[in-house]
């Protein structure tokens, strides 16, 4: 008896089935069946049943059929643990031979029972024979000839012919989908949906509700349809969906002209002026389901004579936004608790939300693939250079700014452009990091593609030549360069969006501050609910044109004297910037690094470059050039930069501290107190900071000497070489905090070049060498292993020390459980992933709760 064989269970309120063991299709019909709605009769075959057909071990096929009426025409589906996996499509009209046809030609009509048997024949010989499709396109008759014909196309390609048993039929239907599921193809594809390689597959055999009646019956409407209650795209409440008279299966989505609304529509007729009742009693279930299984879901239902049955329940097909929406209502709805509308939304979701989206239904017209550096998708004209994308604003045309990879020098070009792609460059690159600063897509390490700058010629994988001036479209949130201009979907933070976040913010336990370089940095940041700045990169500050000069005078100064002269006229520059960022975060903590990276970046690299400095600064060119070979170095991200610069040419620090210290004073006069945070970059050793925190105070007491006023701040370590992370007890000795530079750390840790690890980082964690590529996602068995020395050290010394990190990791699920694990205080990330970190911090303080 199949009650007792656990393996072939009929669908029954009581019988024993689970979603990891039958799959999730296997018990939503289960839970209707609890729930007395007109499912028909259904018998579900277990993962492990499905793989022993897979390897030749087929079930008793009597015994299955015994589950269902003699004669009925059956229906397979498959059922995985998760329907976004996938699986094999539905074979309908299980069952039908020359005898049924026969009967059926009495109580259908001919033509319909022609159309029914004829279309099980094509189902049969594409997808268990796999005979040759062009045979069966070519068939163009109707009715009985149609099928004659697709019954003779069978047998000469078969050379045999149409089987006639149903045992034999429904065997040979559940081992081609078996096999299908376990073949190569269909793995890659569910894995890159995020299945297990060893994912199951069950499999529902349903009676028919054929949906096709006898033309000359006056016994109620006949047909089939989908509904569900909300839109896909929008996740607004809307009955969407289609209903065909006279069909089966999905066959009202394909388009067809006669297909009617359900609900009532001016555009043309619909189910709810047909069939009233029929029409009310399917919405009614629907809202049924939607309460007893908390989701929202789309029938797939058959109108038998008036009769409704309902054939399939499956989770609606949602856009980010629409799961953003559809979560929160349940919630409000008092449907699902808020904690688990919170767990329903997939953190990078959000993204979708943040920046303009290609529409999901739009072709693309693939040039080539690179790393997915900065979510959102951007159109526009093709420049080679900064200048050239500036001056594509000016003439108000969107650009997209390509290069080999970028420099602090190319800043002003990334403004100007709507999207960047380089050739060059990973996760944490300039170009990526500064994307993801600014909210601009951007695509890095895109190899597949070749750049020609000097030509301006940009060539596809497939040959075609792109010039300055032609119209792509990157995608970075797929690291796809496309063609053209395809349909976009326009960022959208609607009141939902708020509502999440908010629940969000009331359950997370840790705080999620920005990386903001500029004070439009801060405002993003402080309309995304930053709970501060976790990073400022003060020499961002110094990329615009009047302030390069300045720059370019103090590195070109021959004494300290000098170089503290022109700085002097860097200091209300900085003040300025400082004041106004300081007023935006309004009280909130703002983290400045001092100045960190090479001088040599300041400096022109061409010949033109150089002889336009030598102009501006009154020098001979050969002075420029010395002083530029000069300041060369082999490796420069470990040469003169961070706090080396600080030590050795003090005057750049003193100014920075003077900015901080007199700006905090103007600010805290209009508003809130502003303690500032001052971070020192780069550090290996504990006399380095005892040096700059000596200078430090210096400054800060001359201020207050001089303003007559007191003030605080905090002084603190970027923690970004492995020596820092090793001997942070003796350097918290003298710090407030230590926040890990992640990006920089990760770089030394690995001995990977984070600008250069694009090329093949791919391959790497292709070939299993890295789970995941370690700028995009923390290192959990090495460089987490510094954090955690380091935070345990640091404790010792001081067991008060604030810890974080402010690498790019701060704004990955992934990482920010590390850090919450260790107790961390806060992570800081780029300003458009704080929505995406306060929503995974809120995910992994309820997630043992719930």
């Amino acid at each position: 008896m199949l009650q007792d064989n656990p393996d072939i269970t009929p669908i029954t309120p009581t019988a024993q089935m689970k979603a990891h063991t039958h799959g999730g299709r296997a018990k939503c019909l289960q839970r209707l069946v609890r729930l007395d709605m007109p499912v028909p009769t259904t018998v579900a075959l277990s993962f492990e049943t499905v793989h022993g057909i897979a390897s030749g071990h087929m079930p008793d096929m009597a015994e299955i059929l015994a589950a269902f009426p003699e004669g009925a025409l059956l229906c397979v589906r498959p059922s995985s643990q998760d329907p976004d996996w996938g699986g094999p499509g539905a074979i309908l009209n299980i069952g039908m031979n020359d005898a049924r046809y026969v009967e059926m030609c009495d109580t259908l009509g001919r033509h319909a029972a022609s159309a029914l048997y004829a279309r099980f024949v094509e189902a049969y010989a594409l997808h268990v024979a796999r005979l040759d499709p062009d045979v069966f396109e070519e068939i163009t008759a109707e009715g009985p000839q149609a099928l004659s014909e697709a019954l003779r196309a069978y047998e000469d390609e078969a050379e045999e012919p149409f089987p006639q048993d149903p045992a034999a039929q429904l065997a040979q239907v559940l081992r081609s989908m078996a096999r299908a599921w376990e073949g190569t193809t269909a793995r890659l594809l569910r894995q890159a949906k995020g299945a297990p390689a060893d994912a199951g597959l069950g499999l529902v055999v349903q009676e028919m509700a054929l949906g096709i009646g006898h033309p000359e019956a006056r016994d109620g409407e006949t047909g089939s349809g989908v509904l569900q209650l909300v839109n896909s795209h929008t996740g607004l409440r809307q009955i969407t969906g289609r209903y065909l008279s006279q069909s089966q299966g999905r066959e009202a989505l394909s388009g067809a002209a006669e297909a009617l609304f359900l609900a009532r529509d001016e555009r043309g007729p619909s189910l709810e002026e047909v069939a009233p009742e029929a029409f009310n009693e399917i919405v009614g279930i629907a809202e049924r389901m939607r309460r007893k299984l908390r989701a929202e879901m789309q029938i797939e239902f058959t109108i038998q004579g008036g009769r409704v049955h309902v054939l399939d329940g499956v989770r609606v097909r949602r856009s980010n936004r629409a799961a953003v929406r559809i979560a929160v209502a349940l919630a409000q709805d008092k449907i699902i608790p808020r904690e688990e509308a919170l767990m329903r939304v997939e953190p990078r979701a959000l993204s979708e939300l943040l920046h303009r989206q290609i529409d999901t239904d739009a072709p693309r017209d693939i040039l080539g693939h690179g790393v997915a550096a900065s979510p959102g998708a951007a159109t526009g004209r093709i420049v080679f250079s900064a200048t050239a994308a500036q001056a594509s604003a000016a003439r108000d045309e969107p650009c997209v700014l390509v290069r080999r990879e970028t420099s602090p020098e190319d800043i002003r070009g990334m403004q100007a452009a709507v999207g960047v792609l380089t050739e060059r460059g990973g996760m944490t690159s300039h170009a990526a990091v500064i994307g993801r600063g600014m909210g601009i897509p951007c695509i890095v390490g895109a190899a597949s593609l070749a750049f020609h700058i000097r030509k301006k010629r940009l060539v596809a994988a497939d040959g075609r030549v792109f010039h300055e001036g032609d119209v792509i479209t990157i995608d970075g949130a797929t690291g796809e360069v496309l063609a053209g201009s395809p349909p976009m979907l326009e960022a959208a933070l609607d009141e939902s969006f708020q509502t999440l976040m908010d629940w969000a913010d009331a359950a997370r336990d840790i705080d999620i501050r920005a990386n903001a370089d500029t004070p439009m940095d801060a405002q993003t940041a402080r309309n995304f609910k930053a709970d501060g700045i976790g990073l400022c990169r003060t020499e961002h500050m110094f990329f615009e044109t009047d302030r390069m000069i300045v720059m370019r005078e103090m590195i070109f100064a021959k004494s300290s004297e000098d170089r503290r002269a022109a700085l002097e006229l860097l200091l209300p520059m900085q003040r300025a910037d400082f004041i106004e960022l300081f007023r935006i975060m309004q009280g909130q903590p703002v983290c400045i690094r001092l100045f960190d990276p090479p001088l040599h970046e300041f400096l022109p690299s061409d010949k033109p470059g150089m002889r336009a400095l030598a102009e501006a600064l009154d020098l001979p060119v050969s002075d420029v050039e010395r002083r530029v070979e000069s300041l060369g170095e082999y490796n420069p991200m470990l040469g003169m930069r961070g706090v080396r610069l600080g030590i050795t040419l003090p005057e750049i620090y003193d100014m920075q501290a003077r900015a901080i210290f007199e700006a905090t004073l103007a600010a805290s006069r209009e508003g809130a107190p502003v303690v500032p945070e001052i971070m020192i970059p780069l550090v290996s050793a504990k006399r380095e900071v005892e040096i700059v925190k000596t200078r430090v105070d210096a400054v800060a007491a001359a201020v207050r000497n001089e303003r007559g006023r007191d003030f605080d701040y905090r002084l603190g370590v970027m923690v970004e070489t492995p020596r820092a992370a090793l001997r942070a007890e003796e350097i918290a000795g003298h710090t407030d905090f230590l926040s890990f530079g992640t990006n920089d750390l990760t770089q030394m840790t690995y001995g990977l070049s984070r600008d250069d690890a694009g090329r093949f980082m791919s391959d790497y964690v292709k070939q299993g060498v890295f789970a995941e590529d370690p700028f995009h996602v923390l290192d959990r068995d090495g460089v987490a292993e510094l954090l955690r020395i380091g935070a345990e050290r640091g404790r010792k010394a001081r067991p008060d020390v604030v810890l974080s990190i402010c690498g790019e990791h701060g704004g990955n699920p992934e990482s920010i459980a590390i850090c919450r694990d260790m107790g961390f205080t806060y992570v800081s990330c780029s300003p458009f992933r704080v929505p995406v970190a306060r929503l995974a911090a809120a995910q992994l303080a309820l997630g043992g709760k719930i």
